[in-house]
């Protein structure tokens, strides 16, 4: 209990260390930024896509669950400030693995609710495009 009330002060005048990890890596926030738009392409966000972004951030990038309202909080302020090309633009000189990894964590935001939109499909494809991937690796399951 103690540790807890600590670790909360602590937070309070250091910020939430999962949100420092986020706001002080521009290619994680740009991915993590890519993620939500793909949650959002299909104008409605289900629990399963929003329980898979939390399973990549927990995952694929180390952030602790508690942490992930406060990054989901950041990714609509950073938002605003980013545009989708920007973010992605990031990942250009990035290794093929890394560019991939990306994709294929789009690719699973994407089918979490079963149905793929229009949408959805469009931004995966311009995506793919933009990081010179080719759409069969990702269904394949290499990214």
């Amino acid at each position: 209990m103690a540790f807890a009330f600590l670790d909360h002060i602590r937070n309070l005048f250091e910020g939430d260390p999962g949100v420092r990890k986020v706001a002080d890596d521009p290619v994680l926030s740009a991915e993590l930024l890519m993620l939500f738009r793909m949650i959002l392409a299909d104008g409605s966000v289900s629990d399963s896509e929003m329980e898979t972004f939390r399973r990549i951030c927990r995952d694929a990038f180390g952030i602790p669950e508690a942490s992930i309202d406060g990054v989901v909080e950041y990714l609509n302020e950073a938002g605003y400030e980013t545009t989708g090309a920007q973010a992605v633009a990031l990942f250009r000189d990035l290794p093929l693995e890394r560019r991939r990894t990306l994709a294929g964590h789009m690719a699973e935001i994407a089918k979490a609710d079963a149905s793929l939109a229009e949408n959805e499909i469009r931004l995966l494809k311009r995506t793919l495009e933009v990081l010179d991937i080719d759409p069969a690796d990702v269904v394949r399951g290499r990214g």
